[in-house]
């Protein structure tokens, strides 16, 4: 065929090719690429090139203006070619094409990758070319197995949108060339020293990061796909052009390397080049657990407005799950018949020069290779830390500390073994919790198994959850005694604080981890240090030995509850406190409400031991969890009281205490929620994405030093920086609490009674809530809130009915309240800009 083409087209089409100056004309559509602007360098010297792309693109060329996808702008484009260059070209060459990794259809594919290529061939009819050259891909072949390479007789199977669209543009290339002779070079993932094709880069950078899913692949290790150095690729299409009359009119050639490593051979490769480990563990995943796992998270990506960032996609989405089997081996015995090409360079030999140039600027690898950096990295950059550095020096931390705790791990097996075996010791007479106490004392010795590996410490957040469960679990099935919900209790909160107290802290980005400031900008202390959670970890502990003792009663562990002051109803035998924890509120909760505040101080005590001095960065989703638990839960606390007297009819001390030490909490916490939403604003409008900044934490402005708590100082200054840490008692806030409490008890004081007492009562309960929460500087205009209180504490009389010495009192009771209310009281901390709120 090629005989009879050279025939018809007689030599005059082969001088007409050559421009004035005697170069043969090349024309190629995408010149301004990456891959256009590599051949262009390459063929420059011996033809004129002409390339066409987007108007506005550059090119080490003659670049003409043109979109594909637009019949007037392709006929005007080649108008111009053929004016200024005539009408004959050496050879076409097809680079121009829409790619993506999402797999989902795209308009692209059909408007530019075929119909571009239709328009384009019909409107060359009017050319004389000697050959037009298709940049194709392997992937429009059916994959093979290991040992089994393709050819280009391997049939057509692309299996998803990129490739099937590259094979719709060849069956037009089939349909449209005409008199055109065409080659479709089926191309490797083409990479070079510096960039790779997404599926390479990804997986360099999920090792790099130590992302989780550096792990894990969906299908057989031994599969791989065959690459192509873009040297070899330029080389390949060289010789494409210059044996261009001496080919088939129609053929295709595959062009790639032989030597094809295998997905398990590639990730033993780049983590011992990245991170000099020979033991790097990669586990096949069951599909099913693959393709659910990459659906959750497509389907998962947070809807957020367009001007917050929440970091980069995922990259394993549920189509590349199903073709994880699939091994791309090529045979290029065509390609060295046809074109005395073969590859001299291969992926193996390559790979330490790319992860070279990753090392040596991480920043600059992610922007060549389209990859969104993770943010600790880009924030090492930003702070004008070397982000490889930051990395080794966080991994060498982690490693060591990891090292020093890792008794942590065994003992949590040796707790999980403890909880399986011990409704063989104790007697349970419930089957649901002897099967809870069994399963998550099997799960808790995998997850303690599997952290024994710094690797993935992540199990421990897991194993966590699995605590919580089993602290949780003898409220959900009413414990029939003592001594199970006490080891319930107790086992759950050692595994729990096995799992997350011990060093390192998992999850913290290197970035937070190595770098940045304990104090935040504009403070002169951190709200998360040891001196302020203390106190908190103190109330915790009082508040969970109370409900504690409450929870007993209310599972029917003991017989009695400790009331010293008020009684319960004539005729049942009860005292107050038995009366409130037995009342048909109470009772309303499916599980004992007690039990649940127990749980909830424990938590309380075992989260405010996670972290260092600069949690309010390097976790603030703790800090989040922990101040819910504080401030809405004291809030809640404060409501049980104000509605004992009110609904029920009687007092529980121990509930009084209880609350009280909720609400002593709130104080000490706000600061370090404040700190922490400053922290996040700070970081979005640095542009770091929200979500990552919350669960992974940060650097942010500020020194890069850590400010260690000072406990060697005597007892009693180290006692007053932990009772005054973010607060100050100011005597206005406490003659206001004192009031609040005198209110709630006119019932005793005064005989009131009725609406008044109620009144009172209420009204009371909030002064002391508002009076203790302005305690803490941050918050101290919240007394103002005094103001409206106190008013309607005076007012009241003369709503409802009152004596003359009870409107008396109330009158003089709410006009001082609401004086006290206006001074702001002494401010002895900064808070950065929060301070400008401090009226």
């Amino acid at each position: 065929m090629a005989d009879k083409y050279q025939a018809e087209r007689g030599t005059d089409a082969a001088s007409a090719s050559r421009t004035t100056d005697g170069k043969p004309l090349i024309l190629i559509t995408g010149a301004a690429g990456n891959l256009g602007s590599a051949l262009v360098s390459v063929l420059k010297d011996k033809y004129e090139i002409v390339g066409l792309d987007k108007p506005g693109k550059e090119a080490d060329c003659e670049l003409i203006g043109c979109d594909l996808t637009s019949d007037q702008s392709v006929r005007e484009a080649l108008d111009k070619l053929a004016m200024e260059h005539g009408q004959s070209l050496a050879a076409v060459i097809h680079l121009a094409a829409y790619f993506d990794f999402t797999g989902q259809p795209h308009p692209l594919y059909d408007k530019l990758n075929v119909e571009g290529t239709r328009r384009l061939l019909e409107a060359l009819q009017d050319f004389t070319i000697d050959r037009f050259i298709y940049s194709g891909t392997m992937l429009v072949h059916q994959a093979g197995d290991p040992g089994q390479p393709i050819t280009e007789e391997t049939e057509l199977n692309p299996k998803w949108a990129y490739p099937q669209s590259k094979a719709a543009a060849e069956g037009v290339i089939r349909e449209a060339h005409g008199a055109i002779p065409y080659t479709l070079l089926h191309l490797a993932g083409v990479y070079d020293e510096t960039f790779a094709v997404p599926t390479l880069s990804e997986q360099i950078r999920r090792i790099y990061e130590r992302n989780p899913h550096g792990h894990a692949y969906a299908g057989s290790l031994q599969v791989g796909q065959a690459f192509l150095h873009q040297k070899d690729m330029v080389e390949a299409f060289r010789r494409t052009v210059e044996r261009r009359k001496e080919l088939p009119a129609e053929n295709i050639i595959l062009i790639g390397e032989t030597d094809t490593m295998s997905y398990q051979e590639l990730q033993q490769e780049i983590a011992r080049l990245i991170h000099g480990e020979e033991d790097w563990r990669t586990f096949s995943l069951p599909k099913p657990v693959a393709s659910a796992g990459a659906l959750t998270e497509s389907v998962t990506e947070p809807v957020v407005p367009d001007d917050i960032d929440q970091g980069e996609k995922p990259f394993i989405r549920p189509f590349m799950v199903d073709m994880a089997d699939d091994h791309y081996e090529l045979s290029i015995e065509r390609a060295k018949r046809l074109l005395s090409w073969e590859p001299k360079h291969s992926l193996r030999e390559t790979l330490s020069a790319m992860i070279a140039d990753l090392k040596s600027d991480p920043l600059a690898w992610y922007e060549r290779n389209g990859i969104t950096p993770p943010p600790w990295l880009t924030a090492a950059g930003e702070e004008d830390h070397d982000p490889e550095q930051v990395r080794i020096k966080d991994e060498n931390e982690t490693l060591s500390l990891h090292r020093k705790f890792i008794w942590a791990p065994f003992l949590t097996i040796a707790m999980g073994a403890w909880l399986a075996s011990s409704p063989a010791m104790i007697v349970y007479d419930s089957a649901p919790l002897i099967w809870s106490d069994i399963i998550s004392g099997f799960a808790v010795m995998v997850l303690g198994f599997l952290s024994l590996s710094w690797k993935l410490r992540l199990a421990r957040w897991a194993t966590a959850g699995v605590a919580t469960w089993i602290m949780f679990a003898p409220l959900v099935f009413w414990a029939p005694t003592g001594a199970v919900y006490l080891n319930q209790t107790l086992s759950g909160a050692l595994i729990f604080g096995l799992a997350v107290l011990a060093r390192p802290t998992p999850g913290v980005q290197p970035a937070a981890a190595a770098t940045g400031p304990t104090i935040p900008p504009g403070w002169d202390q951190s709200p998360s240090s040891w001196f302020q959670r203390v106190p908190i970890i103190a109330l915790a502990v009082i508040g969970f030995l109370i409900s504690r003792h409450m929870t007993a009663y209310q599972l029917g562990h003991i017989d009695a509850v400790w009331e010293p002051f008020f009684s319960g109803m004539p005729g049942n035998g009860k005292n107050g406190t038995e009366e409130i924890i037995t009342s048909s509120i109470s009772e309303a909760w499916p599980v004992p409400d007690a039990g649940v505040g127990a749980l909830t101080y424990m938590l309380e005590i075992l989260t405010g031991i996670v972290g260092s001095s600069r949690r309010w960065r390097t976790m603030p989703w703790l800090v989040l969890i922990f101040g819910i638990m504080i401030v809405p839960l004291g809030v809640v606390s404060i409501t049980f009281i104000i509605i004992q007297p009110i609904v029920i009819g009687t007092w529980c001390t121990v509930c009084l205490i209880a609350a009280l030490m909720m609400l002593l909490q709130i104080p000490y916490a706000v600061d370090e929620l404040i700190a922490t939403f400053q922290f996040l604003i700070r970081r979005k409008k640095k542009g770091r994405p929200v979500l990552w900044v919350l669960f992974r934490g940060d650097t942010d402005d500020g020194p890069d030093e850590r400010v260690e708590d000072d406990f060697m100082q005597p007892p009693g200054t180290v006692i007053r920086e932990m009772v005054t840490g973010g607060m100050t008692f100011s005597y206005t806030l406490l003659i206001s609490a004192a009031l609040g409490v005198w209110l709630m008890f006119t019932r005793l004081s005064l005989g009131t009674e009725g609406a008044l007492a109620d009144a009172d009562h209420l009204l009371g309960a909030l002064v002391i809530t508002v009076s203790v929460a302005a305690l803490a500087e941050p918050i101290r205009p919240v007394r103002l809130l005094n103001l409206c209180l106190g008013v309607a504490v005076a007012l009241m009389p003369f709503i409802v009915e009152a004596t003359l010495l009870q409107m008396a009192v109330n009158v003089v009771v709410g006009l001082a309240i609401a004086a006290l209310a206006i001074p702001r009281g002494k401010i002895r901390h900064k808070f950065g800009d929060w301070s400008r709120h401090m009226i």
